[in-house]
């Protein structure tokens, strides 16, 4: 098992925000974390890129603690992609995802790395952009360049915290087809945090739901979106259908209690 995370916990002071999350992934998987606002998504996101170190637990990565592990070391592993990212001074293309070549320059950079960075970008369709500044991207423009500069540390796991939030439907498919194309192709175990649930159920291989900082339930699309899940989780009915591209779920009414 590539991931693991046994026993993980994880609060601020008295305020429990994560309890007991056990989760086993494995390379070439899409992985997504759902659950309603305040569940803990994104603090469990941190917590496996080792942001946040647990209260209790360990997170094993390809059989090594992720905290025993020194940054530039764990930059070659794992790739993370926040929701909100910002530069602090202006870059281009070129320069932002050559910043993903960090763990691996020593004396500057090499031909290996223009080539592992210029590749991406042709993959990416990137290089027509690789002179302009980031602020005259389009959001999915951007959003493509800092999955860019995750990939350019040829990390085994890619953690994307909400990468299709305030992109347009076209963006929001792009990324995620990209995505599933890179775990199927290159072997690398993506996980990700999605607030649409027919996305999330159409691409990915397993689904985690998280419930006031628990795993309510967790496998297959079609295991994890059942009626009975979405009331209890997200307190409303549901229905749920299988469709051509996954799972169709119309919000029916809410549950009152």
């Amino acid at each position: 098992m590539f991931l693991r995370i046994e026993g993980l916990s994880f609060g601020y002071r008295s305020n429990s925000i994560l309890r007991d999350i056990h989760m086993n992934m494995e390379k070439g998987q899409v992985v997504s974390i759902v659950g309603p606002n305040g569940a803990g998504k994104t603090t469990l996101l941190k917590s496996i890129a080792s942001i946040l170190p647990p209260k209790k637990g360990t997170v094993w990565l390809g059989g090594k603690d992720v905290y025993s592990l020194k940054s530039r070391d764990l930059a070659k592993i794992q790739g993370y992609v926040p929701q909100h990212t910002a530069s602090g001074f202006p870059l281009t293309v070129m320069e932002t995802v050559m910043l993903g070549r960090k763990p691996y320059i020593r004396w500057g950079v090499s031909s290996e790395d223009l080539h592992i960075v210029g590749t991406l970008l042709s993959d990416l369709h990137l290089d027509r952009y690789t002179t302009r500044y980031l602020d005259e991207l389009s959001g999915g423009e951007r959003q493509k360049v800092w999955i860019a500069r995750a990939l350019a540390q040829q990390p085994d796991l890619l953690l994307l915290d909400e990468p299709t939030s305030a992109l347009d439907i076209r963006h929001q498919l792009e990324v995620l087809e990209l995505v599933r194309k890179l775990s199927k192709h290159s072997g690398i175990l993506v996980i990700l945090i999605l607030h649409d649930l027919e996305l999330a159920a159409r691409y990915s291989d397993e689904i985690y739901m998280l419930k006031d900082g628990e795993v309510f339930a967790s496998g297959r699309p079609e295991e994890v979106f059942t009626r009975t899940n979405m009331e209890r989780v997200y307190g409303v009915k549901v229905e749920v259908a299988s469709a051509k591209y996954g799972l169709k779920m119309t919000a029916v009414e809410p549950v009152w209690t």
